[in-house]
């Protein structure tokens, strides 16, 4: 029994939507604490949303089967963070008239393809590092659109559970 608890405990780490939200929450850190006025309510309200997104991966993770309900109810937490520190990148990027990019643009297309392999989070945390805010702000959209896309699947995964569990 204490061997299958810290199994269950440890494996939110091998899920690639984790990966991802560690990474976000990484970027976020670095975006709000080198480009933002640490006056600013936005900047605790992005690292909070970031940290949320990921936290509550975890802590739903850790729910695991003996609550569904729960797992589903945190995952849905982590997803709804997550939306909200993507309207933060975009208005950022609006109020200082920057463009996004669009979905057929290069940097998108070849940010997608490179975030896409969660083996490239290292590189793409050193990308961050020299690039100004409105990249990393686009960057950081690319890898939230991805996460909630995942975590929009593990809910299905979730829902199915659900059904499956005996009332």
């Amino acid at each position: 029994m204490e061997n299958e608890n810290k199994s269950n405990i440890g494996s939110y780490k091998n899920l690639i939507v984790y990966k991802k939200t560690a990474l976000i929450y990484k970027i976020t850190h670095h975006f709000c604490t080198t480009y933002l006025d640490s006056k600013d309510r936005t900047v605790d309200q992005m690292i909070q949303a970031a940290r949320s997104g990921k936290q509550n991966i975890v802590e739903g993770c850790s729910a695991g089967k003996k609550s569904l309900k729960s797992k589903e109810f945190l995952i849905n937490v982590a997803k709804s963070s997550l939306k909200e520190l993507l309207e933060d990148y975009e208005d950022f990027l609006n109020i200082h008239n920057h463009r996004q990019w669009e979905n057929n643009s290069v940097e998108k297309i070849k940010m997608r393809e490179l975030a896409s392999n969660f083996q490239n989070d290292e590189l793409i945390s050193d990308i961050v590092k020299n690039r100004p805010p409105e990249v990393i702000a686009n960057i950081a959209i690319v890898l939230i659109n991805q996460a909630d896309y995942l975590l929009y699947k593990f809910m299905q995964k979730i829902e199915k559970d659900n059904r499956k569990e005996p009332p």
